[in-house]
């Protein structure tokens, strides 16, 4: 038993040393940390390319070589053996290298390497700035960055368009590494007062040639110009700029190229199978279809050269349902979105995705089969970055297919002069199943749809007609209305910039499209129609011909008059007059000037809702004025809930519909009280009125008295009969007359002043009252008594006189 207890106190002695251990806090290392980087430092100048063999050959510090290792990343590439060396030793790079090829961790790995040895904290700020053109490519970025270098302690940021910019503002001064794209991070430089990149260490152009270009430019100038001159620069691209001009921009004087394949035979992946085919603008909708149809356990990848035709095409194949999975991924679509659809595609084995040449750069897509350029590439370099979204990695396969128009063709040999191996194949045409009257059938019953096939049309067009390289596009040798009948629209719409175009009468430019017969058959017809209007003008019967052509003439014809009078006074009414005009006077061109600069061009529905934006005008809204003039509130009008106010007050672009739904609900609970009220009141409003109703029914009834029929009429207002005609003796008439008579005669003329009633047989005079004025006053007695009296009253009165005689 001693033993025992000896045993359990001294487990708990132990138990309680560990629970001391755990809390204890750990011993700072900053002794260790200073030798580790003193020795990485040491062994930089000591890195050659050609022994390295695993990333553990580099002077890397712990924490970066086991965010490698756990994320498989054991053996470089060819870009990352060359160009990390370089960038470790502070060296300016220049990288080029095949797509797929691992561009990314060659210059993540450096950043990471470049704060911890300089032991960066959230206090310094902005350590190190990757510039991406696109915001998929900076969102694969920052997540390889986050798997990578987990370990260390350094803060990171994805700055993008699209994102909560107040979210962004609060922790700009708190981001070490920053990821972004141009536009946002000029956002920043101009307004938040917290970012600080004055002690940048490292600037990373990622697709440097796409961020270098005209489209990027005003953009860069204007971040570099903000940008501590004492840098580090990489740019790594697959195809890479050389020109002085960039260069200069960034302030690289003497710049290390890194091009590890570029005295290789191809400049695209070994692995990737290319191939192009010949259509017509018709059969690429058909051939598109089935494809798709004939390859529904594989992962394609298509792309197209404007965001309305990615659309259009997505909305189209997922009515007519071709038995796989449908995305589309273009720029107009909102952030959260595109993150979906990118992380969706990455995810799935077997699915289509619709793409413009948004998703061309940099993206890593796994295991992507087919690539299918729908769409001529405007040139080699997008050709290079599109096809490169498939055979990723060392040991990546897949294939690329071109689909070019007769007089595309002519882009295979710039390919080929670019060490881009492409073969031409043929498609078997029994294959082939268009769905044209599926199509056309869905676009009659659905307008919308019908919309986007109009805009798809003309912003193809558009974008050929925008291309540089005039020989390869030209809008010109595009038959449109087959175009428009492939796509489902029987009438091809109207296309204005074309006609501008034309009408604008520009000269071709190229001596090969005078060649074609197109072409030549659409200036033939417009100088034959030029022609017919002169001939119509000039060779009129009545028509007087011009003498002088510097002058305007008009000559009359012969007047004629509908109504055959020669003699009426009105000669000018109702008559035909015609004029001649000189085509070539120059006050006439003055007035053809003016009458078209007059003609107002067709308001689109885009155009209204701009007006009444400007002015500010609130459309579907009713008010409703009073008798005096003023307007009245609508209660359901005004917002009761605190998160319907915030709402309204939020300036924030687009329609957020969760949010609107929320708000909706809380406005519903308002919406309930107001009408349990107006219930209420209809009720308390309904019980009155029947209240009044029952009053007045009871004041109907009181009018001729309170009491009932039953009772009979009230007669308690009437003498007693036996006081003023005495009693009666059924049995003795003649007493009763002599009692009659005694009574009568010696009542003292009190009951006959006071009642006015006359005697059986004669009327009783008055002492000193004449017989004749005492009978007329009775009766007005009586009429008055008979007056006041109702009808059932009167009638029993009369019965009962009756009755007494």
């Amino acid at each position: 038993m001693k033993q025992n207890n000896q045993d359990e106190k001294v487990q708990q002695k132990k138990s309680k040393k560990d629970k001391f251990k755990l809390y204890k806090p750990r011993k700072k290392k900053s002794g260790e940390e200073d030798a580790a980087i003193q020795y990485l430092q040491a062994q930089y100048d000591k890195i050659n390319p050609d022994a390295i063999k695993t990333f553990k050959d580099f002077p890397l510090s712990q924490k970066t070589l086991k965010g490698l290792k756990d994320n498989n990343y054991v053996t470089p590439t060819e870009i990352q053996r060359q160009a990390i060396g370089y960038a470790l030793q502070g060296k300016d790079i220049l990288g080029a290298a095949k797509t797929g090829s691992g561009k990314t961790l060659a210059f993540l790995i450096p950043i990471l390497e470049n704060l911890f040895c300089k032991k960066w904290t959230r206090l310094d700020g902005v350590g190190a700035l990757v510039i991406s053109p696109t915001r998929e490519l900076a969102y694969q970025i920052y997540e390889t960055l986050r798997k990578v270098g987990c370990l260390h302690d350094f803060s990171a940021g994805l700055i993008i368009g699209g994102q909560n910019l107040k979210f962004e503002r609060k922790r700009m001064d708190q981001i070490n590494i920053l990821i972004c794209t141009p536009g946002r991070l000029l956002q920043h430089m101009d307004e938040n007062p917290l970012f600080d990149c004055s002690h940048l260490q490292i600037l990373v152009l990622d697709e440097a040639d796409r961020c270098l270009d005209m489209g990027f430019e005003a953009t860069m100038n204007a971040i570099i110009e903000n940008l501590p001159p004492e840098r580090q620069t990489l740019l790594f691209s697959a195809t890479q700029t050389k020109s002085v001009k960039d260069l200069a921009r960034l302030s690289l004087s003497f710049p290390t190229y890194v091009a590890p394949h570029e005295q290789a035979e191809t400049v695209t992946p070994e692995f990737l199978q290319q191939s192009y085919i010949v259509c017509e603008i018709d059969e690429k909708i058909g051939i598109l279809w089935s494809f798709i149809r004939n390859h529904l356990k594989q992962k394609v990848l298509v792309f197209m050269a404007t965001c309305k035709q990615v659309k259009y095409t997505y909305d189209l194949f997922c009515k007519l349902r071709p038995g796989i999975s449908l995305l589309a991924l273009y720029g107009t679509l909102h952030q959260e979105k595109r993150e979906k659809i990118y992380n969706e595609f990455c995810r799935k084995s077997n699915v289509v995705l619709f793409a413009t040449d948004l998703a061309s750069r940099g993206l890593d897509f796994p295991r992507v089969n087919w690539v299918i350029q729908l769409d001529c590439p405007e040139d080699v370099e997008t050709y290079i970055h599109r096809a490169g979204r498939t055979a990723r990695g060392v040991f990546g396969k897949g294939e690329g297919l071109l689909m070019l128009l007769p007089h595309e063709e002519k882009i295979v040999e710039d390919l080929r002069k670019n060490k881009i191996p492409i073969n031409k194949i043929a498609v078997d045409p029994s294959k082939v199943v268009a769905p044209q009257r599926k199509i056309e059938g869905l676009l009659s019953d659905n307008t919308e749809l019908k919309q986007t096939a109009q805009r798809a049309f003309v912003s193809y067009l558009k974008s050929v007609f925008l291309m540089k390289n005039k020989e390869i596009f030209n809008v010109q040798l595009l038959d449109t209305d087959a175009y428009a009948r492939s796509l489902g629209l029987i009438v091809p719409p109207r296309i204005r910039f074309l006609h501008k175009y034309q009408k604008s009468n520009i000269p071709i430019k190229t001596s090969e499209d005078v060649d074609n017969v197109s072409v030549l058959s659409k200036l033939k017809e417009r100088a034959e129609e030029d022609n017919r209007t002169d001939q119509s003008s000039g060779d009129d019967e009545n028509v007087i011909p011009v003498e002088n052509k510097n002058k305007k003439l008009t000559k009359e014809l012969p007047k004629f008059d509908f109504h055959n009078d020669a003699d009426s006074e009105e000669d000018d009414f109702l008559q035909v007059k015609k004029t001649i005009v000189d085509v070539n006077d120059p006050i006439v061109e003055e007035e053809e000037k003016q009458t078209s600069k007059k003609k107002k061009k067709p308001l689109t529905k885009a155009a209204v809702a701009k007006k009444l934006l400007k002015k500010k005008i609130k459309v579907n809204t009713k008010l409703k004025f009073s008798e005096d003039g003023e307007a009245i509130e609508d209660e359901k009008r005004d917002v009761k809930s605190e998160l319907a106010k915030q709402f309204i007050n939020e300036n924030v672009g687009g329609i957020d519909i969760e949010k609107a739904k929320e708000v909706l609900r809380e406005e519903d609970k308002f919406d309930k009280i107001r009408f349990r009220e107006k219930v209420k009141a209809k009720h308390k409003e309904q019980k009155r009125k029947l209240k009044n109703k029952k009053k007045e029914e009871a004041e109907e009834k009181d009018e001729f008295g309170s009491q009932s029929d039953s009772d009979g009429p009230d007669l308690s207002w009437l003498p007693d009969p036996d006081k003023v005609y005495g009693k009666k003796d059924s049995g003795d008439e003649s007493s009763d007359r002599s009692d009659t008579e005694h009574n009568s005669s010696a009542s003292d003329d009190e009951s006959e002043e006071k009642y006015h009633r006359p005697s059986k047989h004669k009327l009783v005079q008055s002492k000193g009252i004449p017989q004749d004025s005492v009978a007329p006053r009775k009766k007005k007695k009586l009429e008055d008594i008979s007056a006041s009296l109702s009808i059932q009253e009167a009638e029993a009165l009369a019965m009962q006189l009756l009755t007494q005689h």
